[in-house]
């Protein structure tokens, strides 16, 4: 006979947070929200840890390099879609390496008997307005002068001037010497009132620049995660098909963790995966695996050497693997028993094997319910669809503006590779995911910080201050239907919002 578990399958929506005791220094602001995203054993730390317990989805509706960048600048991870070619994603991964440094590698480049045609050219494919002259136009040439914005005219300047015509010379510029470090190379651009600032060696190289607006930035953002070189942490989504070339290709261009991106984990596919990494990589490549929804999945990939272990089957807002398979559990009963399991790994190996909650967060309530479950961070896609960041278009539909946002199960996203349990492939049998709009919610920060916000007065109502102590802590409670009614407006007249003339 098959085997049953005892209790139904259950959603975050059916359990509440009870409030404990709240000290005095039980205030928000004093929340720690940094989570573990890594493996790690009993007395050490992660090889990477988050700000915050959000990541995005590994979709095409949700994370490209922009999304990567903005939601870095928060404290957490994106995971750069991998339905694309090798080369699109790796391409993603180096721009947002490339994006926010402390001292940044010159890729705009001319020699000086160039033209601003060339000038103009680069800036429209870069989108840089700084621009390295150099002997032989590379960018570890020896430096004759840079040209900004400020050098030149479209109006004026004609397109077939030579470059060494309008660029400030060397022998004007302002520059660091090589070695040396990032707060003095800040001081002499705040000194000198500088937008940058060329680094050169002593054989007059040019080998890096520093940028007044990444101090600005860093500012603007001080719980931004970057790697140990002041660059923006970036993940990737990689499938059991193409990895052996796949993987390499986001490895050499910096990303910091790689996730299998699969609606289901516990398969030899995902073992050859993670076994092909650590012969090839040892424990210096970081990489999760899932999804999975019971004790018996999380045990199979722990064992098998993954960083960490996704949650969830069939709780996406645009996933439909339950109602097309009949396979899955509901998210909430799904993290609850995956989390045991890993409490209980941690217990007998020493080993702590982070828990990714994927899907199933319907209001922000759900993410603090989450977290008190076991979670150690939460991976959300229609959520980050909503916001500017998103690489889809903002449209308006009846009056309301609205993101497109699709499953990666859907003939739209054509990523068969996530879904075909290693048959011939090249297409979907069926849909696993739906095509759809989201509300458009504005710019990421802004959603995300009144999201984090409730998070955080939520874990200061329980007397928690780090997301261990939550799950420490936490009293949760199941809710029946009509509790679930009383726990929203009832029983009064809504007044209608309606605008204002004064």
């Amino acid at each position: 006979m098959a085997s049953y578990f005892d209790e139904p399958s259950r959603t975050f929506n059916e359990y509440l947070l009870v409030p404990g005791y709240s000290s005095a220094e039980c205030v928000p602001a004093a929340v720690d929200l940094s989570t573990p995203i890594v493996r790690f054993r009993k007395g050490e730390e992660p090889g990477l840890k988050a700000n915050i317990p959000l990541v995005s989805a590994v979709m095409q509706a949700v994370s490209d390099d922009g999304m990567a960048i903005a939601l870095a600048k928060e404290g957490g991870i994106a995971f750069i879609f991998g339905s694309q070619s090798i080369e699109n994603q790796a391409a993603m991964v180096r721009r947002v390496k490339d994006h926010k440094a402390g001292f940044v590698r010159s890729d705009s480049n001319v020699r000086p008997d160039q033209t601003l045609a060339d000038i103009l050219v680069l800036k429209e494919k870069n989108g840089h307005s700084t621009v390295a002259v150099t002997e032989d136009g590379t960018a570890e040439g020896k430096i004759v002068g840079i040209v900004t914005s400020r050098d030149y005219r479209v109006s004026r300047t004609p397109p077939e001037a030579k470059v060494s015509e309008f660029m400030t010379p060397l022998k004007d510029l302002v520059y660091g010497e090589d070695g040396i470090s990032l707060s003095e190379a800040n001081d002499i651009l705040w000194d000198h009132k500088l937008n940058q600032l060329p680094i050169i060696d002593k054989a007059g190289r040019l080998t890096y620049f520093v940028f007044r607006k990444d101090y600005d930035s860093h500012k603007r953002n001080p719980n931004e995660l970057l790697d140990d070189q002041k660059r923006y942490i970036v993940g990737a989504g990689v499938n059991t098909r193409d990895y052996e070339e796949r993987i390499p290709a986001l490895v050499d261009e910096g990303v910091d963790v790689l996730v299998i991106d699969s609606s289901e984990g516990f398969t030899e596919w995902q073992a050859r995966t993670l076994a092909f990494v650590r012969s090839r990589y040892g424990d210096s490549v970081k990489i999760g695996a899932g999804n999975v929804v019971d004790r018996e999945g999380f045990r199979f990939l722990a064992e098998k050497g993954a960083d960490f272990v996704k949650v969830g089957i069939g709780g996406g807002s645009i996933c439909i693997t339950r109602e097309q398979k009949g396979i899955g559990r509901g998210q909430a009963s799904a993290v609850m028993d995956v989390a045991a399991a890993r409490n209980d790994y941690y217990k007998e190996t020493g080993v702590y094997v982070p828990v990714c909650s994927d899907g199933g967060i319907v209001y922000d309530y759900h993410m603090t319910v989450a977290l008190a479950m076991g979670a150690d961070f939460m991976m959300l896609g229609r959520y980050f669809a909503r916001f500017d960041e998103s690489p889809t278009t903002r449209l308006v539909v009846n009056g309301s503006y609205v993101k497109e946002y699709w499953g990666e199960g859907s003939n739209r996203a054509r990523n068969w590779q996530r879904y075909d349990l290693g048959g011939d492939g090249g297409q979907l049998s069926f849909e696993e995911g739906v095509d759809s709009y989201v509300p458009y919610a504005g710019p990421l920060k802004d959603g995300v910080s009144q999201t984090l916000a409730k998070v955080r007065s939520t874990m200061c109502s329980c007397g928690a201050l780090s997301i261990r102590a939550l799950q420490e802590k936490a009293k949760i409670t199941l809710v029946s239907a009509t509790s679930i009614v009383e726990g929203g407006a009832h029983d009064v007249i809504l007044k209608e919002q309606q605008a204002v003339i004064r």
